[in-house]
């Protein structure tokens, strides 16, 4: 495999290979380097994507890299990259089996870490019957004992989106509640109760959650609980390279995909709290577009 590329794009699920496709596309040559764990390998069925509305991930992605591959500009690496550095213009690669690659673009398209509470059975379940997102899971456990794990402002805005798709909802704090008295009453208008007691495990039968267990001996039948899990870079490359981070920990990137740093970009997950996989495609295939204009420009 040749080492110099026009672009090298770091992560290669939906916005890797979104971007992958459009520069494959622009007669460039791509390189894309994917250690194969995306965020979502335990989600069984993705949703609120056009044409791909309840097919697996894998087989979204599996789909995406042939068409990519394609391109015959476009090359692909399995393995982790492990070290980066810029020299003027120039963004030397490493892999963690020694192998050393150069261009001028590279494209971060990372995603983040999802961290889990220690609760036994959570993490089992986290995409399959613990959510994030009820425009991707909220139809599929629509009307069914559905339960949120939070509290204070942030569990109060989750109970007022997710009771659209329940009135059967409970909103577990896990400890002592941190709400308004005007919260507190509105919840009870809306029928929402609130449970303070600790948690002690989930039960679940292959990651579909029957019943929690708190710490008193209670048990009580859910079938989905929703969580916003803390999150963080799955990759730390780009903020060793000098890439700023927002407030909210994603990649501050402008509205180009550019980072604070001149010749890298970011692109899915890893720069925005609206994660699907329409928005990372989005931006992978902005991303692209803008990335080739750049070379464009730059060799005109």
């Amino acid at each position: 495999m040749e080492t110099n590329f026009d672009v090298i794009i770091v992560g290669g699920s939906y916005a890797g290979l979104s971007a992958g496709m459009a520069l494959g596309r622009s007669l460039r040559d791509v390189l894309i380097i994917d250690s194969g764990k995306p965020c979502n390998r335990q989600t069984p069925y993705s949703h609120n994507l056009i044409t791909h509305d309840g097919d697996t991930p894998a087989d979204i992605s599996r789909q995406a890299m042939q068409q990519v591959l394609n391109y015959p500009t476009v090359k692909f690496k399995e393995g982790l990259v492990t070290a980066a550095s810029k020299h003027g213009n120039v963004v030397n690669v490493s892999t963690s089996d020694g192998a050393t690659f150069t261009t001028t673009k590279i494209l971060f398209a990372t995603g983040v870490i999802d961290t889990m509470p220690p609760i036994p059975g959570f993490a089992e379940c986290w995409g399959i019957s613990v959510l994030h997102c009820p425009y991707c899971h909220g139809f599929e456990v629509k009307n069914l004992p559905t339960a949120i794990l939070g509290n204070g402002e942030g569990a109060f805005e989750y109970a007022k989106l997710i009771s659209n798709w329940t009135r059967d909802l409970t909103i577990l704090t896990n400890g002592e509640h941190l709400f308004t008295t005007d919260q507190m009453q509105l919840l009870k208008k809306h029928n929402i109760t609130i449970k303070q007691t600790l948690f002690a495990a989930l039960h679940h039968k292959n990651g579909l959650v029957d019943e929690i267990e708190f710490t008193d001996g209670s048990l009580q039948n859910i079938k989905a609980i929703y969580h916003k899990a803390t999150l963080k870079q799955h990759c730390t490359l780009p903020e060793a390279l000098g890439c700023e981070l927002n407030e909210h920990g994603f990649i501050k990137i402008d509205n180009m995909q550019q980072t604070t740093v001149p010749g890298i970009f970011a692109a899915g997950d890893n720069t925005t709290m609206f994660r699907s996989l329409a928005i990372a495609i989005a931006d992978g295939s902005k991303a692209g577009a803008i990335i080739n204009k750049l070379l464009v420009e730059e060799s005109f």
